[in-house]
C-alpha cells in the first residue's frame, strides 16, 4: 500500500489531534483518528498501531475495558 501524499496525511494528523483534545475516552472517534492517520502514513495494520499507542498511554487494563466497552457496544448496536 502506498503512502498518501503529505497533505493528507498532515490532514489526518491534524484531524486526529482534534479528536484527542474534544472527544472523551472511550468513544471510539480518538481510536479511529488515530487508525486513519496510521493508514495513511503506510501502516499495514493501523488498527494494531493505534491499539499499541493506547495501551502505552493508558495500560493494559484500561484499554482492555476499553475494547470490551466498544465490543458490547457493537453488538448491542448490530442487535438492534
Amino acid at each position: 500500500m502506498a503512502k498518501a501524499g503529505l497533505a493528507q496525511r498532515r490532514a489526518a494528523r491534524q484531524r486526529y489531534e482534534k479528536a484527542r483534545a474534544t472527544k472523551p475516552l472511550g468513544e471510539g472517534s480518538r481510536f479511529a483518528a488515530l487508525a486513519a492517520a496510521a493508514k495513511a502514513s503506510g501502516a499495514q495494520n493501523p488498527e494494531a498501531v493505534a491499539a499499541a499507542a493506547g495501551r502505552k498511554a493508558h495500560g493494559q487494563k484500561t484499554m482492555t475495558a476499553l475494547s470490551v466497552r466498544g465490543r458490547k457496544r457493537a453488538r448491542a448496536k448490530k442487535a438492534g
